[in-house]
């Protein structure tokens, strides 16, 4: 097998049986990263200071769960003396003095420092077409976008660049790239892992998320930054000791044909295995999202931005930031949302709405029976690039946004751990992903649900070698 293309606890286990070095590892991902650079997964990275950590690691040994393993971590999570620039032109000299805890736990168990990678500008949008730093590109059309807000990790992992990547989801930000670079992305529930040392947009809704080529890789992740050192592999679930829920309405209606095809597939697939699936119907999920979204969000980040920065006039502090944004769509977000602030009464209400949505997904998990609710992560495939506004959905241009953040959206607000998986490629060779949203605090079983599922579709498959756009 190439090197580049083990998964995680592949690569754990041929260190340990000493099958090759850790820097003969590191040497093949560097040279696959130079090779594929157009991509422009990475924002800052240091190959020389990787290759120094896997040779001390070849000499002195290491014993964490994830020694010798190098992970990629978005360019909004600090890790120590490395600009924390979240995208954006304004934080180029945001250098922070401690890594986050997330970052601690990971390099505390022996990670290494694999690079920052690229992102939607400021986490607000799901193109990663930044405008500051330049779009990252997906690795099975280099014309099409990755996905974001993380969009740097789906891209680099489906790329073979790097084995493990840590994002972060406020409404999607995680699952969405995810779902278009065929890869894993679980969003766990929420406070399961600090936020400390993460650019925020929403403390209600910001979480920091892993993201690898196996369910099995992301929930040895999810053991570490949830703050435990142990590395318990997952058990996977019986297909037939499941019963998943097919949340019909809202979030399999108004589908791209290729999406609802091979979603309906796999379907067919886990039902021969056993799985036994049920329709479900929540159709006040989609107004409630609705409402509630946007007004928490908006109104966190004028708040939270501020405190991150330690700034002592929070509006001037976001008209600098904004002064210096590259990315349109952003800028317009941020402009309104500083021309008419969301105010106490209506967060209050957005707020209320979410416990509303939060008592709402409890009394489907405990009326039906289920395990999860299963549902195509996003409703179409990777759009081209510079379509920030609008997309091709169904022979009608819609908004690019909630277009694609519309299925993981429901999660996000009520804080439920959701997790998407490769379920295989359109006719055109694009990955599609099925979502899984879990009950509150159930992250270990949703894992092995997702695992049960993996051994029956498959994991997302390499991207063919193409001819590379220039940037």
């Amino acid at each position: 097998m190439d090197l580049v293309d083990m998964t995680l606890i592949e690569v754990r286990q041929g260190l340990s049986d000493r099958r090759f070095s850790c820097l003969e590892y590191v040497d093949a991902l560097i040279a696959e990263t130079e090779a594929q650079w157009d991509l422009n997964c990475y924002l800052q990275r240091d190959p020389d200071q990787l290759r120094s950590q896997a040779r001390a690691l070849d000499e002195q040994g290491g014993d964490g769960p994830l020694s010798g393993i190098p992970i990629a971590i978005k360019d909004n999570i600090d890790v120590a003396g490395i600009a924390s620039t979240a995208g954006t032109a304004a934080l180029r000299n945001n250098v922070p003095q401690r890594h986050a805890t997330v970052v601690e736990y990971l390099f505390g168990a022996g990670a290494l420092h694999a690079g920052k990678a690229n992102m939607h500008e400021l986490a607000f949008g799901i193109t990663n077409n930044n405008g500051v730093f330049g779009p990252c590109r997906n690795p099975y059309d280099a014309e099409l976008i990755a996905g974001g807000s993380s969009g740097g990790c789906g891209a680099l992992l489906a790329a073979r660049l790097a084995p493990a990547a840590v994002g972060t989801d406020t409404g999607g930000s995680v699952r969405i790239p995810a779902a278009l670079c065929g890869v894993v992305g679980l969003r766990p529930t929420s406070r399961r892992y600090s936020r400390h040392g993460v650019v925020p947009i929403s403390h209600t809704r910001d979480t920091p998320g892993p993201m690898a080529r196996s369910v099995a890789d992301v929930a040895l992740l999810d053991q570490i930054m949830a703050g435990s050192r142990a590395s318990a592999p997952l058990l996977a679930l019986p297909p037939s000791q499941l019963r998943l829920g097919v949340l019909r309405n809202p979030s399999w209606q108004g589908l791209e044909e290729e999406v609802e095809a091979n979603a309906n597939a796999a379907l067919m697939q886990l039902r021969e295995a056993g799985v036994e699936l049920i329709d479900v119907d929540l159709p006040t999920l989609a107004p409630l999202s609705n409402a509630a979204g946007f007004a928490i969000v908006l109104h966190e980040f004028l708040i939270d931005l501020p405190a991150y920065l330690q700034a002592s006039d929070a509006r001037d502090v976001i008209k600098r930031v904004l002064a210096e944004v590259g990315s349109p769509d952003v800028a317009r977000i941020i402009q309104a949302t500083l021309d008419q602030p969301v105010p106490e009464h209506a967060y209050r209400l957005a707020l209320e709405q979410r416990r509303t949505m939060q008592a709402l997904y409890r009394d489907c998990f405990r009326s039906q029976g289920i395990d999860a609710l299963i549902f195509p992560t996003t409703a179409l495939t990777a759009r081209p690039l510079g379509e920030d506004d609008t997309v091709a959905l169904r022979g009608e241009r819609v908004p690019t946004f909630p277009a694609f953040a519309r299925n993981a959206d429901g999660a996000s607000i009520a804080g439920l751990p959701s997790i998407s998986i490769p379920v295989g490629l359109s006719e055109y060779g694009l990955p599609v992903g099925l979502e899984l949203d879990g009950p509150e605090g159930s992250d270990r079983r949703l894992l092995q649900v997702a695992a049960s599922l993996e051994t029956v579709l498959g994991r997302g498959p390499r991207p063919p070698r193409l001819p590379r756009a220039h940037c």
